[in-house]
């Protein structure tokens, strides 16, 4: 048994791993030790810091509820998402749609279904209402119809549903299905910045680093269709003072939109109006699907 000095333990525990059954765990598993041990060396770890990092992560795991994702929230905060994403939305891709955004940690699963022209809003809770409408095709521009719309954001305070005091009732989301032309028309009030939720253990993390922890305003779209790649994504508002700054890094220039009144096409001209078209990409043979994000509920682990 050899002694084991600050370069000699992480090939021990390289070593003990090397028999590890599943390749794909093995090789995450050896990278992730490498560059944990890397760390520790780099910034010279002491023992209460390290104890600090295993407090810091063990309140995020117990913060997390069926209607928080603290982890996910964590991720975003890094960029970490963003990478993921952005590395995902290139994998097994054979042609280019619209550009993916992030999911984020407030999705939910089965939001109520809305016919044209509805409005996702189940409370007049003030706001400016819009219409958001357009068209889903496929890359090559042909319509789809049929494809399904899944749309959320937060209500006129600023808030999603999963933070209200019933969290239970679902708000500001709703499915919607394009007609025979893949059109589709939906009204929503205007999204407003907000802040993430600073009363949480990533909420301290990012005061601490002097960093405004807000989220330009923005819907969010995850759109479907048989045989195209899932698109998840979202519109950020033109105007947000914040559009530079997105505190999860998700923001693109193609994604930026801004109502406008009287815009040509609008299926209403007495109400600002965004139009904005999705193109989907088709479902590559090695492409692997998934989603960076998930409704907070699905990732919970079985209770014992």
């Amino acid at each position: 048994m050899p002694d084991l000095d600050r370069m000699g333990v992480t090939a021990e525990v390289l070593a003990q791993m090397a028999k590890t059954p599943d390749p794909r765990l093995r090789q995450i598993m050896e990278a992730a030790t490498r560059h944990l041990h890397d760390f520790a060396r780099e910034v010279e770890l002491k023992p209460e810091e390290w104890l600090a990092g295993i407090a810091f992560l063990t309140a995020v795991g117990q913060a997390c509820t069926p209607y928080r994702q603290e982890f996910i929230l964590l991720s975003d905060v890094l960029g970490l998402s963003r990478l993921v994403n952005v590395m995902h939305d290139l994998e097994g891709r054979e042609e280019l749609g619209t550009e993916t955004s992030l999911l984020g940690p407030f999705f939910r699963e089965k939001a109520p279904e809305f016919a044209a022209g509805e409005s996702i809003a189940r409370e007049d809770k003030g706001g400016q209402e819009i219409i958001l409408f357009g068209q889903v095709t496929d890359a090559a521009g042909r319509p789809l119809p049929g494809a399904e719309i899944d749309i959320w954001q937060v209500d006129a305070t600023g808030l999603y549903d999963l933070q209200a005091s019933d969290a239970t009732v679902m708000d500001m989301r709703g499915r919607f299905r394009t007609d025979a032309e893949g059109r589709y028309h939906m009204r929503t009030v205007k999204p407003m910045g907000y802040s993430i939720p600073m009363d949480g253990p990533v909420g301290r993390l990012v005061q601490q680093q002097d960093r405004h922890g807000m989220r330009p305003g923005h819907i969010h779209i995850l759109a479907q269709a048989p045989g195209c790649r899932e698109l998840v994504t979202a519109l950020y508002m033109a105007d947000d003072p914040n559009i530079g700054t997105d505190t999860v890094f998700g923001v693109s220039r193609s994604l930026i939109v801004e109502p406008r009144l009287g815009l040509p096409g609008a299926p209403r001209s007495d109400l600002p109006a965004v139009r904005y078209d999705f193109r989907l990409s088709r479902l590559g043979a090695q492409d692997t699907g998934g989603r960076v994000g998930a409704d907070p509920s699905q990732i919970m682990p079985a209770a014992r």
